[in-house]
């Protein structure tokens, strides 16, 4: 799925809920379909699929655009997971 997702910008977890004035951003699992979302006040997003593998050590949430679709949304998974790698943090 994220292969063809374009990263418009990156908050840690804490800057996200300060900035979209939540207290938590909750992690549901679809039991139609399987998946995991998100969900903050009253909207969602998606998740990574290396949540339900235990490989979120260091989450983010990103504001993404699909390549295939022009959908925008915001994604829960790893820094770093968006073909940038972090060389320093100052």
């Amino acid at each position: 799925m994220e292969s063809n997702l374009k990263f418009l910008k990156t908050w840690s977890v804490a800057q996200f809920k300060a900035e979209h004035q939540v207290d938590k951003i909750e992690v549901l699992k679809n039991d139609a379909t399987g998946k995991c979302f998100m969900a903050f006040g009253f909207e969602k997003g998606a998740v990574s699929e290396r949540f339900e593998k235990g490989e979120l050590t260091n989450p983010v949430v990103s504001q993404v655009c699909s390549a295939d679709t022009g959908e925008m949304f915001y994604l829960l998974h790893q820094k770093g997971e968006g073909k940038a790698l972090t060389m320093a943090v100052l």
